[in-house]
């Protein structure tokens, strides 16, 4: 019994065109738990796009992936790191110009720039520092915020960035974007004919039809049980009569596990507060899902299943049967991954 992940493969692939239809040149971006679907499943389907680039997240991810084209490393190399098994193809990314100059000759690059998101990158300043040999600089990065409640137009933080780097240089052939809309992307191109951008993608990319991703979990036993009797770890009562779910899926596989999110208006924060107050009194929802019904669990779940209370007026599966679960595909580890 599994914790699966069903791929409309045709419905999948086709959502996969329309994104490169509206962003040429893209890099797609297969990095961490490769968004629920596997780094090596993700290298082949961008193998398939023909983009002849793929970004990963780490060194050792880029010194792992079977990847007929270039792979350009997202994160920022650091001075003396030592990453055995990279291939010649790999491309990595520096963030300071001190590291720039420390790489030995030919090392292919690409130069993240300091954007509006304050991660890293270099400064404006250190644009007249980079060394005229060295390194092979093959492009600029600029990783863009997702929100911008000041209003400020994105174009125009990277066009300022790509003036400030012809004022220094050469013009940059190649620039590489983050988080940046389509119509966005034209209006650069308009901008600056002799300049390439190219959109790195990745949750878009491979999530965005939500419809052609189905997660499932298998029922793997059912136990009726009475109001007030105990079960579990911590001996809970039952709120009323009803079942015990045992299904696959724990905290191995990501299950139960939630990133901070950052909310906005007063309504999810309103619905934050009521989820926090019900968590203090052992009631939290889980992500199962049956008879189109969100089923509540029983306790925290354990490290490979969960266990979920089913109310009595509920007709409850059997053994064999899956549950849907509405899960977040970039923090699940999936025990399979099923094509239909």
């Amino acid at each position: 019994m599994t914790l699966s992940l069903y791929v409309d493969t045709a419905r999948w692939r086709a959502h996969q065109q329309a994104v490169l239809a509206d962003f040429p040149g893209l890099v797609p971006v297969a990095k961490g738990n490769g968004y629920g679907l596997g780094v090596t499943r993700l290298a082949e389907e961008a193998a398939r796009l023909g983009t002849g680039v793929l970004a990963v997240g780490t060194a050792r991810e880029a010194a792992a992936v079977d990847f007929p084209g270039d792979v350009l490393v997202l994160t920022p190399c650091r001075a003396g790191e030592d990453v055995p098994g990279l291939p010649a193809r790999t491309v990595r990314t520096v963030a300071h110009a001190d590291v720039l100059r420390a790489l030995p000759a030919g090392t292919r690059v690409v130069v993240e720039c300091m954007t509006s998101m304050r991660r890293h990158g270099i400064a404006r300043t250190d644009l007249p520092k980079l060394p005229a040999d060295g390194p092979v600089v093959e492009g600029f990065a600029l990783h863009l915020p997702l929100d911008r409640p000041d209003g400020s137009d994105p174009v125009e933080e990277v066009a300022d960035w790509v003036r400030a780097v012809s004022a220094a240089g050469p013009p940059p052939a190649t620039v590489y974007l983050s988080h940046l809309a389509a119509p966005d992307v034209t209006r650069l191109g308009a901008l600056f004919p002799d300049t390439v951008f190219r959109s790195r993608i990745g949750t878009r990319l491979w999530l965005g039809d939500v419809q052609a991703l189905h997660a499932a979990a298998s029922v793997l036993d059912v136990t009726t049980v009475a109001k007030g009797d105990r079960y579990g770890y911590r001996q809970h009562k039952a709120p009323s009569d009803g079942h015990l779910l045992v299904v696959t899926g724990g905290t191995a596989h990501g299950v139960g596990l939630e990133a901070p999110k950052y909310l906005h208006g007063m309504l999810p924060r309103a619905k934050g507060l009521a989820r926090a107050g019900l968590a203090t009194v052992n009631r939290t929802l889980s992500p199962y899902v049956w008879d189109g019904r969100q089923l509540w669990f029983a306790e925290p779940p354990h490290m490979q299943v969960s266990i979920l209370f089913l109310p009595g007026d509920v007709k409850p599966p059997v053994i064999g049967d899956e549950l849907a679960l509405n899960i977040r595909h970039t923090t699940t580890h999936f025990d399979r991954v099923v094509d239909r």
